[in-house]
C-alpha cells in the first residue's frame, strides 16, 4: 500500500512567465519513452511480479524503494508542467469570460493545444509529441539481472532526455526540475549499477557517467548535491524494505564519497495551484458558483468555513 503526503518532493520556484511551449518540451520527461512514467511503471510492475522476495529481499526492497519515489516524480513533473500552463499570476483569469471573444485563440500556436483542450490546461499522459504514453514502455522479464541491466539502461537514457531537455529550456521552475531530476536519477542509475555489480561481479559504476558530462557542471544539480541529495537513497517507509543498505553502499562514484539510506523523507515544498481559470472552466465557469455550492456543503455537514 502507498501512503501519500501533499506535499510536492522538491521545492519548485514560480516560472517567469505563461509558456506553454516549454511545458510542452517539459512533457517528455512525464510521457516520454524515457520519461517518469516509465521509470514508475517499470519498477513499480517488476515490484509486483518480484520472485524471490524473501531470498533476494535486498534487490526487491531497491527495485520497490525507487519505485516508490517515481510517483513523486510523476508529481513534480506534473507540477512543473502545471505551472509553466499557467504563469505566475494565477489571479488574472479568475474573472467569466466572454466566450465569443475567443479567450482561448493563443493556444492555437502553441505545440500542444490539447494541453488546454483536453488538460484545461493541465499536464498530460504524453511526450513532447503529445503522444500517449503506453504501456509497451514496461519491461518486466522476470530475469532479475535481466531487469536491473534494463533499469540501468532506462535511467541512462533518461538522464539524457533531462539534459537536453535542460538544453532546451530557459524558465527557472524548468531548470530547477532538471537539476533536481539529474540528481536522483544518477542515485538510481547509481544503485542499479551497484545491484548489478553485487550480482555478476561487473563495475558497472566505471561507465558511469552516461552521458559523459559531470551532473556538477548543472547549477541547479550542483547546488542539491553540494547538501548530499546525490548520496542518500530514501527508504520511503516507515518499517519495510529495510535491506537497502546491502546494495546501497560504498563510495558515490562521481565524488567518492560515502553514500547511505536514509529514514527521513525529502524536504519538498508546496504544491502548485494553477488557480481558476474562466475560459477553461476550471474548476468552473464562475468560482462564485462553485464556491456557494462548497460552502452549502460545509454547512450542511456542519463544519466550520
Amino acid at each position: 500500500m502507498y501512503l501519500r503526503i501533499d506535499k510536492l518532493q522538491f521545492d519548485l520556484p514560480l516560472p517567469e512567465e505563461r509558456n506553454p511551449n516549454a511545458a510542452a518540451t517539459v512533457q517528455e520527461l512525464f510521457g516520454g519513452r524515457f520519461g517518469e512514467m516509465s521509470t514508475l511503471m517499470n519498477y513499480t510492475m517488476q515490484s509486483f511480479n518480484f520472485r524471490g522476495k524473501k531470498e533476494l529481499k535486498p534487490y526487491y526492497d531497491l527495485i520497490s524503494t525507487i519505485a516508490t519515489e517515481e510517483l513523486g516524480h510523476i508529481e513534480l513533473v506534473a507540477a512543473t508542467i502545471n505551472a509553466l500552463l499557467a504563469g505566475p499570476d494565477v489571479k488574472g483569469r479568475e474573472d467569466p469570460a466572454d466566450p465569443t471573444t475567443t479567450p482561448l485563440d493563443f493556444s492555437i500556436h502553441m505545440r500542444n493545444a490539447q494541453n488546454f483542450i483536453a488538460g484545461g490546461p493541465g499536464a498530460m499522459v504524453q511526450d513532447s509529441r503529445n503522444i500517449p504514453w503506453t504501456g509497451d514502455n514496461v519491461f518486466s522479464s522476470g530475469n532479475l539481472v535481466l531487469d536491473l541491466l534494463h533499469n540501468f539502461f532506462l535511467e541512462s537514457g533518461a538522464r539524457q532526455q533531462k539534459l537536453r531537455v535542460y538544453e532546451s529550456v530557459s524558465d527557472p521552475v524548468a531548470k530547477a526540475l532538471t537539476g533536481y531530476l539529474l540528481v536522483r536519477g544518477g542515485v538510481h542509475q547509481v544503485a542499479y549499477a551497484k545491484a548489478l555489480e553485487t550480482l555478476t561481479g561487473v563495475e558497472m559504476t566505471k561507465m558511469l557517467p552516461v552521458p559523459h558530462i559531470a551532473t556538477e557542471k548543472i547549477p541547479e544539480s550542483k547546488r542539491l548535491m553540494d547538501q548530499g541529495i546525490h548520496l542518500r537513497l530514501y527508504r520511503m517507509s516507515p518499517s519495510d524494505y529495510t535491506d537497502l543498505g546491502k546494495i546501497w553502499k560504498g563510495p558515490h562514484p562521481d565524488d567518492g564519497q560515502e553514500v547511505y539510506v536514509t529514514d527521513e523523507l525529502p524536504a519538498g515544498g508546496e504544491t502548485v495551484d494553477g488557480g481558476h481559470d474562466s475560459a477553461e472552466f476550471s474548476p468552473e465557469y464562475s468560482m462564485d458558483e462553485i464556491m456557494e455550492i462548497a460552502r452549502n456543503l460545509h454547512k450542511k455537514s456542519g463544519l466550520k468555513d
